[in-house]
């Protein structure tokens, strides 16, 4: 079942996150400790959770979402799973710092676009840099969910482009969607599961998870050990009938 044991909410003054003039709901001005709120979810084995339910006020993430969805140069690549080929069940863009190391994933490579191209990605990573006080994002990979069949099944980004410890920054944009973390199985539990290696019958229980429901204008971060012990996922989900945009910022080293 999914958990949230070690959640805790940090101080109001702990990283704050810069306001909007132009106020959350309604027009009205939030809070700062309500603006500022933040949950941190201690996973153990030096894995953290940030979620930071309003990290954008409502009309201000409007306004980025209204932007991307009709600037971005939208694509849906065909990809290698598992030895087949199949259409990604998602539009995708790929922004990057020029020189880096190019991203491959699932035999494919996409092109690196320029943060010049598109003005507000420097603003919403301005932001974020803002609210992660230390980050120094270089990458963006954009996702679109136009509905409720688009998805991203269970992975891990530990590719060695983004190190040991990545941080990885994700904010959300449109329909709310459920993340999901579960723990990667240890070698010995993967085997018993497989029934490769069973001198007993022993059962595997299942992998420790955790839930969050990323909302409009929520971030959430990943912190230390988490991409080498943990995977995540997008799933598929009937009720999400508008579409979500997902901005995941990461550091190529």
């Amino acid at each position: 079942m999914a958990s949230r044991s070690r959640l805790r909410l940090a101080a109001a003054g702990e990283n704050p996150i810069p306001q909007s003039k132009s106020g959350g709901e309604g027009g009205t001005e939030r809070k700062p400790e309500e603006a500022r709120r933040r949950e941190v979810t201690d996973l153990g084995g030096g894995s953290e959770v940030v979620h930071v339910p309003r990290f954008v006020a409502r009309e201000a993430a409007w306004g980025w979402f209204d932007y991307l969805d009709k600037r971005i140069p939208w694509t849906r690549p065909t990809i290698r799973v598992f030895g087949r080929s199949a259409v990604q069940p998602r539009d995708t863009c790929y922004v990057a710092d020029e020189g880096l190391t190019d991203l491959r994933y699932s035999g494919h490579q996409p092109h690196a676009h320029s943060w010049d191209e598109f003005p507000v990605l420097k603003d919403i990573l301005k932001a974020v840099h803002e609210a992660l006080p230390g980050s120094h994002f270089n990458s963006l990979l954009l996702n679109r969910y136009k509905t409720g069949s688009d998805y991203v099944s269970w992975h891990a980004d530990d590719e060695p482009l983004y190190g040991p410890t990545p941080e990885i920054a994700s904010v959300t944009l449109g329909c709310e969607r459920e993340f999901l973390l579960r723990k990667k199985l240890t070698k010995s539990q993967a085997s018993l599961g497989s029934g490769e290696v069973a001198p007993k019958r022993l059962k595997v229980s299942a992998p420790q998870q955790h839930s969050f429901l990323l909302k409009h204008g929520s971030l959430l971060v990943m912190r230390g050990y988490t991409q080498r012990d943990w995977q995540h996922s997008v799933p598929k989900r009937a009720k999400a009938s508008s579409p979500r945009i997902n901005l995941t910022f990461r550091r190529v080293l």
